[in-house]
């Protein structure tokens, strides 16, 4: 996809071609949500993580815990 983003028509051609008719009131909300995901996703993989372990790295519920008050 390119930057001019997901069309009403291409929304309905991709979506007919996974199976999944839409009806004609349908594409351009269809390719608006498609267009939105698609920003999204592009801010996350401009981040820089950096030193950031993996998840599978956490082990949720071993870490110290500090009750001081």
């Amino acid at each position: 996809m390119d930057t001019t983003g997901l069309t009403p028509q291409e929304a309905a051609r991709w979506a007919l071609r996974a199976g999944l008719p839409l009806a004609s009131d349908r594409h351009e909300e269809v390719a608006a949500t498609a267009n939105h995901i698609h920003s999204v996703i592009a801010t996350l993989r401009e981040l820089d993580f950096g030193d950031t372990p993996p998840a599978m790295t956490y082990a949720a519920g071993l870490e110290d815990v500090d009750a001081a008050v």
